[in-house]
């Protein structure tokens, strides 16, 4: 089965604003990979973030956060950026404060 993709507008802002082409292009790559088994990719998130995946890219340094919604064979992309362990700028942190915000919806699927 071939699921479909779908980035946030954020998830889209966040992509856009790597500046480095071929990393841009490598974390695409990944996201468009999603589309063939997407619960076997990444790996499932806790606490806040335990509807959502994790999914490692460009040498382990970018993660990819998307959920799988079931019911529309969708994969939806939600925020794309830097693993930095204990910095704000960390893409986990940024996901929970996106969730916190409401900037990203957490209806589950």
């Amino acid at each position: 089965m071939t699921w479909q993709i779908e980035l946030t507008l954020k998830a889209h802002e966040m992509l856009s604003a790597i500046l480095d082409k071929r990393i841009r292009e490598k974390i695409s790559e990944r996201i468009n990979g999603l589309s063939h088994d997407p619960e076997k990719q990444g790996k499932p998130l806790l606490g806040d973030l335990s509807r959502y995946r994790s999914l490692r890219a460009v040498g382990q340094r970018y993660r990819i956060i998307y959920r799988i919604e079931q019911k529309k064979v969708i994969v939806l992309v939600v925020a794309v950026g830097i693993r930095k362990e204990d910095d704000k700028k960390d893409i986990y942190t940024l996901a929970k404060k996106l969730i916190r915000l409401g900037l990203i919806d957490v209806k589950s699927a």
